[in-house]
């Protein structure tokens, strides 16, 4: 009986270490399986679950250990500064700007040294200015600045430290297209210039041929000079803007500004029409006079003549 029992014994133990021996073997083979099947980015992963024994509880921790990184949010993007960009770019930059803008204010030399600090703080210059003001006149200024391009909107948004506006004109012309076909026009007469200097070089052909080549050289030569004076001159307007500020002091009311009573400056008038009436009236007496001799005498000789005709 006590053979018997050893004998299970030892036959059960038996079957235990062979099944652990197959759940080893099925846990290597999978191990392994999985380890050449992952991507090279998780066998860090892998080796450390190796050197500190995790078992097969620890998945989560695997998963954690090989999940992509999580990227870090973006930084917040400003409107402005992207509405800004994306105008820069479409914007067209052959545009020639002209404007006007009228502005009020309590004194006039004031407002013209203001002006012309403006002009200066923004890297421009004035280029002509007028003043007129007369004694029955309101006093005014007129100032063309010259501003560039990329400042005529601070320049106008700084007519309000000058007084207060009254108005503000602007007008833009844009000279793109012409720009592009001039440049054409250039690059293609440089290309003839270039062939005609070449043909003078060879030397090869009669004297007539070769001073015909000249002339025709020299009138390309004109164009090319004539057509850069004008691409010069759109790059110049295009890059300074041209702002006409007209500053006034306000019109007086009655009996302000100029200092003088109404009524009284009425009454003088009346007085002025008065003495010029007199005046023209002795005036025309050298005229009436001779007049009032002549029918006076011809009234009395009518009379004398008349009774004779009875």
């Amino acid at each position: 009986m006590k053979y018997l029992i050893l004998a299970g014994s030892l036959v059960i133990a038996a079957c235990n270490d062979a099944q652990k021996d197959g759940q080893d073997q099925s846990t290597e083979s999978i191990a392994l399986t999985g380890s050449q099947s992952m991507p090279t980015a998780n066998a860090p992963a892998m080796e450390r679950r190796e050197r500190g024994g995790i078992g097969s509880g620890s998945v989560a921790q695997d998963a954690a250990a090989s999940a992509p990184p999580v990227e870090a949010p973006a930084p917040p993007v400003n409107p402005t500064a992207a509405a800004q960009g994306t105008a820069a770019q479409i914007a067209p930059s052959m545009l020639i700007r002209m404007g006007s803008a009228s502005i009020e204010v309590d004194k006039l030399d004031p407002a013209i040294i203001k002006v012309r600090q403006l002009a200066t703080q923004l890297g421009g210059y004035v280029a002509n200015s007028s003043i007129s003001g007369g004694r029955d006149q309101v006093r005014s200024a007129t100032l063309e600045l010259k501003i560039p391009a990329t400042r005529y909107d601070q320049a106008v948004g700084g007519l309000g430290g000058i007084g207060r506006v009254e108005s503000v004109n602007t007008s833009v012309e844009d000279v793109g297209e012409e720009f592009v076909d001039i440049s054409a026009r250039v690059a293609n007469a440089k290309r003839l210039e270039e062939r005609f200097v070449a043909l003078l070089a060879t030397r090869t052909a009669r004297l007539s041929d070769v001073l015909a080549v000249e002339r025709e050289l020299a009138r390309v030569r004109e164009e090319i000079e004539r057509y850069e004076g004008r691409l010069r001159y759109l790059r110049t307007r295009a890059a300074v803007s041209t702002l006409s500020v007209t500053v006034h002091e306000p019109a007086p009311l009655l009996g302000e500004g100029s200092g003088r009573n109404p009524i009284v400056q009425a009454l003088r008038q009346a007085w002025r029409n008065f003495v010029g009436f007199i005046a023209w009236f002795i005036a025309s007496l050298g005229v009436l006079v001779p007049v009032g001799v002549l029918l006076a005498l011809a009234w009395v000789g009518f009379r004398r003549w008349k009774p004779r005709v009875k």
